[in-house]
């Protein structure tokens, strides 16, 4: 394993490359925004054939954190990508993008770069209206009283209460991972400025500078192998993934049965198999 630093427009970022397998690279881009590639470290099984490239985004984890809040942009996110990728030298590799990951990966790949073999979207967020109606019809099966309280701290702009947060916690237990996830380092923290931002006070509730998000009508453009992933209690409805996999000719489709939004952490075997097994067949 290797790490350092990249300067990326508005300060430095941290990365790692762990493995030294001879196949083509795979670059992870983690979810959030603001939070960090915590937990793709569970990927390292891969690295027996390829090196695996985890770096957090500006703004969180081990990277620098800047109070500039013009940086909080989906543009300078994608110039971050691609920076990042010329200073390790990643000339050809594969690409994926976990939950915001994806809206990051979908968008970078309309700027037509060159020698990125292949695009993995791991729960992904390729329309924030379709990922609103997923999270509404996932607060329905939630009691009452539960919507209730979540509809009222919305419309009173209260989200930072306590009985808020406590069901938010609630639904992540549901549909964003259903296991104890490995603490995280004190060091390597998310950023809530980022995610307020960018999305909003949660995750059903956008009212950040992607809430108008959307690149279903260009996904056709798509034209190297890919492949869709969700699971089964996911944020992202499996109905929802298929729809978008039906835009992209000749893409793949996996859904795991006992996982959320966290399948490299909840079901991290079955993620190595299939996410292994596509970047064979590349």
């Amino acid at each position: 394993m290797r790490e350092g630093y990249v300067e990326v427009t508005g300060g430095k970022v941290w990365y790692q490359v762990i493995g030294e397998g001879s196949d083509l690279p795979l670059l992870l881009l983690h979810g959030g925004p603001g939070s960090t590639g915590f937990g793709f470290e569970n990927l390292e099984p891969l690295t027996d054939e390829r090196q695996i490239v985890i770096y957090d985004q500006l703004g969180c984890g081990y990277s620098d954190r800047p109070d500039d809040v013009s940086l909080w942009q989906l543009d300078r996110f994608v110039e971050e990508l691609e920076q990042v990728r010329h200073a390790l030298g990643l000339k050809e590799f594969h690409l994926l993008g976990h939950s915001w990951g994806t809206m990051l990966a979908a968008s970078y790949l309309q700027t037509r770069p060159q020698g990125v073999r292949s695009v993995i979207f791991s729960s992904p967020c390729l329309s924030a209206l379709l990922w609103a109606k997923d999270q509404a019809e996932h607060l329905r099966e939630f009691p009452q009283e539960m919507q209730e309280t979540v509809a009222r701290c919305e419309a009173e702009g209260t989200t930072d209460s306590e009985e808020y947060q406590a069901a938010i916690i609630q639904y992540y237990k549901r549909h964003l991972c259903r296991i104890d996830s490995p603490p995280r380092p004190e060091d390597r923290q998310t950023n809530s400025v980022v995610y307020n931002t960018m999305w909003g006070p949660s995750e059903f509730c956008a009212t950040g500078n992607l809430k108008s998000y959307d690149v279903t009508s260009t996904l056709h453009e798509i034209e190297i192998p890919t492949l869709f992933l969700c699971g089964r209690y996911d944020e992202t409805k499996p109905e929802t993934l298929a729809y978008y996999q039906s835009l992209v000719p000749g893409s793949k489709l996996h859904v795991f049965e006992h996982s959320a939004h966290k399948a490299y952490l909840e079901e991290t075997d079955e993620y190595v198999r299939v996410v292994r097994e596509f970047l064979r067949t590349v």
